[in-house]
C-alpha cells in the first residue's frame, strides 16, 4: 500500500453523475455484483448486471459505472463487503447514487482482444485431447450446436442443387416428349391430309389431333412445375446462405464475447496475485478504469451475443419449418401434375383407338389395275419403230436393186456397142 495517493487515470474516459432507485424483489436482491473498494481501490464500481432482475429491468445500470452513495451515506473508502451488507439491510427500495462510465467499446478491442478472437477460431474446430496437447484452453461455449448447423445447412444445400439439376433434366425431358408428340401430330395430319379415302382420312387425322393435344398437356406440365424450380433456387441461393451469415456473424460475436471473459479472468487472476503479495498495482490504485472498461465491452457483447443467438435459433427454426413444408408442397404438386398428365394421355391415346386402319389399295392415287394398257402402248410404240426401220431397210434394199438393174443394162449396152 502506497503512502500517498495516486490521480484516477481515466484514460480519457468521461462519468455522468446520476440516481436510480431500485425494488428489492422476493430474494431481497437488486441483481448486481461489485468490486474494488479499499484497501487497494479507491472507488466501488459495479462489477456485472444479472439477468431478470430489477437493475437490468430498470437499465439504468452498467458494468464499469462506479458507485457513490447507497440511500445517501457514501461508501468512499469503505471494502465491497461492507457496501454489500448496506445494500442487504435495506429491505424495499435501495437509491443507489453512480457515475456513468461513457466508455466507447471500441477503445476496448484492442490487439489482445483480436489475438484472443483468433484463438477461439482455431480451438473451435479442435477436440479436447488436440486443444490439451498444444496447451490450449477450450471455453464452455466451444462446440456449440449452432456452428455444427453450418455443416448441415451444406448437406441441405447440395440436397436442393440435386433436387433442382434432377429436375431440370426431368422437365427437359418432358419438353423433348411433348416436342415428339407435336411432331408425330403433324405428320399424322398430313398424312390424313393426303389420303383420299373418307375413313382413313378421318384416322389419322384424329390420331394427330390427339397427338397435338398431348402437346398441350406438356407444355401445361411445365408451366405448372416450373414455380418449383423458382422456390428450390430461392430456397438455395438466398435462404440458405442468408442464414450460414446469420450463423457466422453469431459465431465472431461469440467468440469476441469469449475474449472479453478471457480478458478479464487474466486480470482478476493479475489482481489477486498482486493482492497476494501485498503490492500495488498501478491501474488498480488509479481507479481500474481500464478493467472497468472491459467489463463493460463484456456486457455489451454478452447482450450482442444473446440476441444475435436468439436470431439465429428463430432463423434456423424458420428454415427448418421451410424446407419441410415447400418439400412436401413441391413434391405434392409435381406427382399430381405428372400424375394429371399421364391421365390425360391415356384418355387422349384411349379416344384416337382407329387402329387397325383399314386402306383400300384400289382407291389410290396409283391405280395400278390399268399398269399393262401402259405396257402395251410401249410395245405398239417398239413395233412402230420396228416397222419404220423395216420400210427404211425395204427402201434402201429397192433402190439398191433398181441401181443394179441400171448396171447391168449399162454393162449390157456397152457389150452390144463392142
Amino acid at each position: 500500500m502506497l503512502d500517498y495517493e495516486l490521480e484516477e487515470d481515466t484514460m480519457g474516459m468521461q462519468s455522468i453523475p446520476g440516481s436510480v432507485t431500485l425494488s428489492k424483489d422476493s430474494q431481497n436482491l437488486i441483481g448486481i455484483s461489485i468490486g474494488g473498494g479499499s484497501p487497494l481501490c479507491p472507488c466501488i464500481y459495479i462489477v456485472q448486471i444479472f439477468d431478470n432482475t430489477p437493475a437490468a429491468k430498470n437499465g439504468s445500470l452498467a458494468a464499469g459505472d462506479e458507485l457513490c452513495a447507497v440511500n445517501g451515506k457514501t461508501v468512499k473508502g469503505r471494502t465491497k463487503v461492507e457496501v454489500a451488507r448496506m445494500i442487504q439491510s435495506i429491505k424495499s427500495e435501495v437509491t443507489l447514487s453512480y457515475n456513468k462510465l461513457q466508455a466507447d467499446q471500441k477503445q476496448g478491442k484492442t490487439l489482445d482482444i483480436v489475438l484472443k478472437k483468433v484463438k477461439h477460431r482455431m480451438v473451435e474446430n479442435m477436440s479436447s485431447s488436440t486443444a490439451d496437447a498444444l496447451g490450449l484452453s477450450r471455453a464452455i461455449l466451444c462446440n456449440d450446436v449452432l456452428i455444427k448447423r453450418l455443416d448441415e445447412l451444406q448437406k441441405t444445400a447440395n440436397l436442393y442443387k440435386g433436387m433442382i439439376e434432377h429436375s431440370k433434366r426431368m422437365l427437359r425431358a418432358f419438353y423433348d416428349l411433348s416436342q415428339t408428340h407435336k411432331a408425330f401430330g403433324d405428320l399424322f395430319s398430313v398424312i390424313g391430309a393426303r389420303e383420299p379415302q373418307p375413313k382413313a382420312c378421318a384416322a389419322f387425322q384424329s390420331f394427330g389431333e390427339s397427338h397435338r393435344t398431348m402437346e398441350k398437356y406438356g407444355i401445361h406440365l411445365l408451366r405448372t412445375c416450373k414455380p418449383m424450380l423458382a422456390d428450390l433456387g430461392t430456397f438455395l441461393t438466398k435462404a440458405i446462405p442468408d442464414t450460414k451469415l446469420t450463423i457466422k456473424k453469431y459465431a465472431d460475436v461469440k467468440f469476441e464475447y469469449l475474449s472479453f471473459c478471457l480478458k478479464v479472468k487474466e486480470m482478476d487472476d493479475e489482481e489477486y496475485a498482486y493482492a497476494t503479495l501485498g503490492e500495488p498495482l498501478y491501474r488498480v490504485e488509479t481507479g481500474n478504469y481500464e478493467y472497468r472498461l472491459v467489463l463493460r465491452c463484456r456486457q455489451l457483447a454478452r447482450a450482442k451475443f444473446a440476441q444475435m443467438r436468439s436470431d439465429v435459433m428463430v432463423k434456423l427454426e424458420l428454415l427448418d419449418s421451410k424446407h419441410v413444408q415447400d418439400l412436401v408442397f413441391h413434391l405434392t404438386r409435381l406427382v399430381t401434375a405428372m400424375a394429371t398428365y399421364l391421365r390425360n394421355c391415356h384418355v387422349q391415346v384411349k379416344k384416337a383407338e382407329v387402329f387397325p386402319i383399314e386402306v383400300d389399295l384400289l382407291r389410290t392415287t396409283q391405280d395400278y389395275t390399268h399398269a399393262h394398257d401402259f405396257e402395251d402402248g410401249f410395245d405398239d410404240e417398239e413395233e412402230g419403230e420396228e416397222v419404220e426401220e423395216g420400210e427404211e431397210q425395204d427402201s434402201v434394199q429397192g433402190n439398191a436393186e433398181e441401181g443394179g438393174q441400171q448396171n447391168n443394162g449399162e454393162e449390157f449396152n456397152l457389150i452390144d456397142t463392142s
